[in-house]
């Protein structure tokens, strides 16, 4: 664990204009990031150009009229390699967190928000009602749950999730349930594409909570699992997989859950508590699960 390539650190800043209706009409996004494909092929490094680090930002399906999207490649002096999912693992927690705030900040429900921005997006919408459909969104919750939604296409795949979370009386941490839809095309094996659905989202998941490399005197400091914590099976909601056969060329399973984990886990803590995460992982926020 001190001897490897890390998942690039990354931060995402946006300007965001809303109409009198409360829907976007500039979107005004830059990502600084380190570069993935640099160290495979240099010459990427002087055209400011990776779109294994962009993928996920610099394209959305939202209808937003004024888009723009800007990338630089920051140095941060890791070694940075591939990680699952690669640049949607966080472009995804940034987006959809961002598209959150803005229907909070409209005064309208998330799922409906994005329901209309998605609008002459049939397979996206497709995959956000049969989620909304599975968890039964907007039902009345009991007082500290609530239900966090994310949506995003990657590697050929649309995937929705929402999640389940509640505090107990200690504060702790409770993820109850998670509900996952998938449009990856055509469908060959079934039962693959749900259990790459639910390790990929608790992978996602086990990053967002507590899996953090820190660095002292240039060394990292984690080695082994004792000092790097991970999601364990106790503490794992139930996760329920729906596939949507839409017949559309075949798209990936092995990474596209990963993305909606983050945000759709810290759009439900702000449902439930009012508190919005815009950094990770949620350990250094205080926040533990049980």
């Amino acid at each position: 664990m001190q001897h490897d390539f890390y998942r690039p650190a990354s931060m995402s800043r946006f300007q965001i204009g809303l109409n009198k209706d409360g829907f976007p009409i500039s979107w005004n996004n830059q990502l600084a990031s380190p570069s993935i494909l640099k160290r495979f092929f240099a010459p990427m490094a002087w055209f400011n150009i990776d779109p294994l680090s962009t993928e996920g930002a610099d394209e959305i399906p939202y209808a937003i009229e004024d888009f723009n999207f800007d990338y630089s490649e920051v140095d941060s002096g890791v070694p940075v390699g591939f990680w699952r999912s690669v640049g949607s693992s966080f472009n995804a927690f940034f987006t959809e967190s961002a598209i959150d705030e803005a229907a909070h900040l409209a005064q309208q429900d998330q799922f409906d928000y994005r329901m209309k921005l998605l609008s002459g997006k049939p397979r996206f919408q497709k995959v956000l009602e049969k989620v909304m459909r599975e968890s039964k969104w907007g039902r009345i919750l009991p007082k500290g749950h609530g239900l966090g939604i994310a949506i995003h296409k990657s590697f050929g795949s649309i995937v929705g999730a929402v999640i389940e979370v509640s505090t107990d009386v200690n504060g702790m941490l409770n993820l109850n349930k998670a509900w996952i839809a998938i449009d990856c095309g055509k469908v060959i094996n079934p039962n693959t594409v749900r259990a790459q659905m639910e390790g990929g989202f608790t992978f996602g998941l086990s990053a967002t909570l507590g899996e953090e490399i820190t660095l002292k005197d240039g060394r990292v400091e984690q080695s082994n699992f004792h000092d790097y914590s991970i999601l364990r099976l106790k503490g794992s909601p139930d996760i329920s997989v729906e596939i949507i056969e839409s017949g559309n060329e075949i798209g990936g399973v092995g990474e596209v859950a990963v993305p909606l984990a983050a945000p759709a886990l810290t759009n439900a803590i702000f449902s439930s508590s009012g508190r919005r995460i815009r950094s990770l992982p949620l350990s250094k926020h205080g926040i533990k699960i049980t």
